[in-house]
């Protein structure tokens, strides 16, 4: 079998000094193939040295032969009854992927839905977990090579985030200008909020805006993009520092429902109603969503947080007089996932990354700095991450730190 001419096959870097040859091949035989000498034992790739001087030249430490990653082992609404921690060999990116070292990985309530297998019941454990990330580059496939080189900064939304190192496309990662965590809110938190309110909510200036969970991951953008859309915005919340949190990016009025009965409030001081409601909790606070609409008013359903960790996912809901309801106002329900609104992506994180560049957008981070345990660090701290999510305790989206930064690196 003649070598490939010209090799078009694998370039990772980092495991060797400059100027060594990669690969799972002994680097004689890999020197005979480049040369033309006919090969005389089987190899899985082939590394082109030619291109090695334009990426060895990152100052970043080598990428060690194996890494820690959770995996849903059996499906379960109970988080830690269903992932656990297992030591893998770090992932060989193909020609058009990226070898990612994560230093921020988010936190999504969706997290438990995965794995306890309700997106996708084909899907069987087991099966990687984790929806985002922010990180390094440190290997990565010659086809990738075109638009990306070791050490640019990089976020992705995709499977298998939580992990200290990760495979992703090219076409599916983001460059960003450096591995802060608020970058990270954007991907899935940010983009729900801006691509909901825009294809669903029909925002009107003058208009008001209910966003149940305020001061959450995905409510603290759905309360600026209503603000921005000049709203009147209420936004719900469980303590006084998250009420001064919802103030401060610009919410009009937020209710602190452990001291204040938020049904009567809303009767009280909106009672025509409310013309958008951004809900993600469910159960009664859906019920009370329904009855505060406003004629022609819509419902945008984002989630249900308080179902998940049943064992139905679903919290119980008393939708027997929602026709007559929606019928009597001309109003609407309207649910929103993700996955379905691809299209508006790239739009939605362009247009958000811009905002934040300019000091227009709070992205607001919690990485349980304040804990009794302490800030979430390592990959291990993603089971009390999704705790505290759980409990309603943190201010604004949850970010675990799953690697310190390179020595040196100035671009944190």
């Amino acid at each position: 079998m003649a070598s490939p001419s010209p090799p078009r096959l694998l370039l990772l870097l980092g495991r060797r000094a400059a100027g060594s040859l990669v690969g799972r091949a002994p680097a004689a035989r890999a020197t005979d193939a480049l040369s033309g000498v006919r090969p005389t034992v089987p190899r899985r790739f082939i590394i082109d040295t030619s291109y090695s001087a334009h990426f060895m030249d990152f100052k970043g430490s080598s990428i060690p032969s194996s890494m820690k990653k959770l995996v849903v082992t059996k499906l379960s609404q109970d988080f830690r009854e269903a992932v656990s921690v297992r030591t893998v060999a770090v992932p060989t990116p193909g020609d058009a992927e990226l070898l990612v070292r994560n230093r921020f990985v988010g936190i999504n309530a969706s997290d438990i839905n995965y794995s306890a297998g309700r997106y996708d019941p084909s899907v069987k454990p087991p099966f990687d977990a984790g929806f985002e990330g922010i990180g390094e580059v440190v290997g990565l496939g010659l086809s990738a090579s075109s638009s990306y080189t070791v050490g640019d900064t990089v976020a992705y939304f995709g499977s298998g985030a939580f992990a200290e190192y990760t495979v992703v496309p090219a076409k599916e990662s983001i460059p960003v200008p450096s591995a802060k965590p608020e970058f990270l809110t954007l991907l899935v938190s940010g983009a729900t909020a801006y691509i909901a309110l825009k294809r669903l909510g029909d925002l009107a200036k003058g208009e008001t805006v209910l966003v149940t969970a305020a001061a959450g991951g995905t409510g603290q953008f759905a309360v600026q993009f209503a603000k921005r859309a000049g709203c009147h915005v209420i936004g719900t919340c469980s303590s006084d520092e998250k009420a001064g949190f919802l103030k401060s990016i610009g919410c009009d009025k937020p209710i602190n429902y452990a001291k204040k009965d938020l049904a009567k409030t809303l009767r009280k001081e909106y009672p025509q109603g409310v013309d958008v409601v951004y809900e993600s909790v469910g159960g009664s606070v859906l019920e009370l969503a329904v009855n505060s609409l406003a004629t022609k008013g819509r419902l945008i359903v984002i989630g249900f947080i308080s179902g998940y960790q049943t064992a139905s996912g679903i919290p119980p809901f008393k939708g027997g007089t929602l026709p007559v309801k929606l019928l009597q106002k001309s109003a609407s329900v309207r649910g929103f996932f993700l996955p379905h609104f691809l299209g508006d992506y790239k739009e939605a994180l362009t247009s958000m990354m811009q905002m934040f560049a300019k000091g227009e957008l709070v992205c607001e981070v919690d990485c349980g700095d304040m804990t009794q345990e302490g800030r979430f660090v390592g990959l291990e701290s993603v089971f009390r991450a999704v705790d505290y999510m759980y409990a309603g305790k943190n201010l604004g989206k949850v970010v675990v730190e799953v690697a310190p930064p390179n020595v040196g690196d100035s671009k944190l």
